[in-house]
């Protein structure tokens, strides 16, 4: 998938995967998007987290 127009991979659990595809879902975006826009948050607040710890930290999150 792009990222901010960078060409990237992310590994994460199906678990993770299904979290995240439902909350895209639930906010009517697509995965690149909600990917692109946690990302930019993680690049902002914590910038030695990788983006699949984020993406996690995201999902549990939202599972709150």
């Amino acid at each position: 998938m792009r990222i901010a127009g960078h060409r990237t991979s992310l590994a994460l659990e199906q678990e993770f995967w299904a979290g995240l595809e439902r909350i895209a879902r639930a906010r009517t975006q697509s995965l690149p998007v909600l990917i692109a826009s946690i990302d930019e948050k993680r690049a902002k607040d914590t910038p030695e987290a990788s983006l699949a710890s984020a993406v996690r930290v995201f999902v549990l999150e939202h599972k709150l």
